[in-house]
């Protein structure tokens, strides 16, 4: 039954949500709401030679009294009408710059801290930025850039204080000195929220990343939209992990000031879960490739400890309850959320799926674990669960206001998923080829392919154009086969792929083929000292044995292992189409 169209149930709205106009009217919604409680917690000085860590409490009434007086130090430096490029690790200072241009004086150009020079200018001249503001691991770019002339940027402004730039440090200064001699000219800056405010490059190479445009109408729907659904509350400790220049990152931070949560940032990668049990953090907005290696940290851990079996009793004991709706769940493994923290109670994971199996552990510990999905073109959420609607290994519903539905569908309802809604793009900037492809008829193709159950739950099959096709017409779904890959205790990543059969035999001719990226650590701990041959033995083993539960044109022919990280986007996604 080919080219069939299948509409998709929404979420029901949940939670009051309160629709704002502008960002402007956002800023101020939130300092009029939750004026002193602390929107920021950040570290000024950490821990060492046994003396504490000392931290500055931002209350919401002083985050907007900083975005004014650095949003009226650039009036005062004639930056109005202009467009900044902000480029940077998750800082305080990143936000301040970022709301403050939202504000009404200008277009703002969010870029991946990531990029190496070539694609930071490229991104700068694509986008025609006047304005860069970066932080200090990026003076050696940007004096790069200035050498070179050949963008548009005339002013350069450093988040540090560093010689020969303008520094944030000076702005805020000057508007501050203007805000107390009863300058107002910010604060009275027209701004249309039609408009394009913000230009965000997609993943991709400097050839092919395309500037999505968005309007501050489209994010802020999103907002409302999430707002509705999502168990936020005043008063969680949100930990900003996800980069800021990825609309995942800046709109769920924005999300959080709507609510009233306090933010606070992790001193990197590997001290995440310290960092989460230093602020008690209580919600966490992150992606699948972290959430997996903190799950597998903590069977590892109850491994170590010998508590396998007192963990089984408890799940046991609080499942026996939960019959009768008492939750004790959160009491019996008290001391496994105390490695969190204490206090994590939502995890929200977006940017690719989620193994099943990691949100039931979480879920049995007590821990609420959603997934969303969407991509920057809408704002970026399209879909998503919620603790009152969600079902393992689904994408959940589509959101309030967002029209989704699934086209072009074959035999097994499994076609393109399309979307349309006020959160939705205008186009991609300077490229009417592309945004005629990508929306047509004013539906959104995602690229995606999906399926939804009996009960109009979303379930994702892959991207349309990492469909591996076999000879026999079979269509296998890589992103489906490194999930089950993901669940064995080692795995830190996959990258499932097609190769022919033979060298020199028929192209079409695919076999499955698997490069797995494991955890020697975890070998070292349960096996003692392996050599690579004794290492990739024991993973063909289970990949054989995984690969007889498949159908037999899913099996898995050859892997090949390593213990070094693959390349990833900032999202943390394996990057499929570049030699691993």
């Amino acid at each position: 039954m080919e080219n069939k169209v299948i509409s998709v149930p929404g979420l029901t709205p949940v939670y009051p949500a309160t629709r704002h106009e502008n960002f402007r009217a956002l800023i101020d919604f939130a300092e009029s709401n939750y004026g002193n409680r602390d929107a920021f917690i950040l570290k000024i000085r950490k821990a060492k030679g046994g003396k504490p860590a000392e931290y500055d409490h931002i209350s919401y009434k002083k985050f907007k009294y900083h975005i004014d007086a650095f949003g009226t130090g650039l009036i005062k430096s004639g930056l109005v009408g202009k467009r900044f490029a902000i480029i940077g690790k998750n800082s305080y200072k990143w936000l301040v710059s970022y709301y403050a241009v939202l504000c009404g004086l200008g277009v703002c150009v969010p870029l991946d801290k990531g990029l190496p020079y070539e694609e930071v200018k490229t991104s700068l001249i694509k986008s025609k930025s006047d304005i860069l503001i970066f932080d200090e691991e990026h003076k050696e770019l940007a004096a790069e850039i200035k050498k070179s002339g050949i963008t548009d940027i005339s002013t350069f402004i450093c988040m540090e204080d560093i010689k020969g730039y303008e520094t944030f440090s000076w702005i805020l200064h000057k508007g501050e000195k203007a805000l107390q001699s009863g300058d107002d000219s910010f604060s009275k800056l027209p701004i249309n929220p039609h408009a394009i405010s913000i230009l965000l490059f997609t993943s991709g190479t400097t050839s092919n990343a395309k500037a999505v445009m968005l309007s501050q109408f489209n994010i802020l729907e999103n907002i409302y939209s999430l707002e509705q659904v999502e168990d936020i509350r005043t008063g969680d400790v949100n930990m900003a992990f996800l980069p800021f220049h990825h609309t995942f990152g800046s709109t769920g931070q924005t999300l959080m000031l709507a609510r009233g949560v306090t933010t606070t940032f992790c001193d990197g990668l590997k001290y995440i879960q310290k960092n989460m049990v230093e602020y008690k953090v209580s919600i966490f907005i992150c992606v699948p490739l972290l959430i997996e290696a903190m799950y597998k940290k903590l069977l590892t851990g109850i491994k170590k400890k010998n508590k396998e079996k007192s963990f089984a009793r408890g799940l046991k004991i609080s499942k026996f309850f939960l019959k009768y709706n008492i939750d004790i769940r959160r009491r019996i493994f008290s001391k496994i959320i105390g490695e969190f923290g204490g206090a994590l109670r939502f995890i929200i994971s977006g940017a690719s799926p989620l193994d099943p199996k990691v949100i039931k552990g979480f879920e049995e510990i007590g821990i609420n674990l959603v997934q969303g999905y969407g991509m920057t073109e809408a704002s970026p959420v399209l879909a998503a669960e919620n603790p009152e609607t969600r079902r393992a290994g689904s994408i959940g519903k589509a959101m309030p206001g967002v029209s989704l539905k699934i086209i072009n569908s074959n035999d097994y309802g499994t076609g393109e998923l399309v979307a349309k809604g006020s959160n939705i793009m205008a186009g991609y900037y300077e490229d009417p080829k592309a945004t005629s492809e990508a929306l047509i008829g004013g539906w959104l193709h995602t690229g995606d392919l999906a399926e939804i159950d009996s009960d109009g739950f979303i379930f994702l099959r892959g991207r349309a154009k990492n469909v591996i096709v076999l000879k026999n017409g079979k269509n296998i779904y890589p992103e489906e086969v490194e999930t089950l890959i993901s669940g064995l205790p080692y795995v830190k990543e996959s990258l499932v792929f097609g190769k022919p059969r033979h060298k020199d035999g028929d192209a079409k001719d695919l076999i499955l083929c698997a490069k797995i990226v494991y955890d020697k650590d975890y070998f070292k701990s349960d096996f003692g000292a392996l050599d690579r041959d004794k290492i990739q033995h024991i993973i063909e083993n289970d990949i054989d044995k995984l690969s007889d539960s498949l159908p037999s044109y899913k099996r898995i022919h050859r892997i090949s292992v390593t213990d070094k990280e693959m390349i990833k986007t900032t999202t943390g996604k394996v990057k499929r189409y570049v030699e691993q």
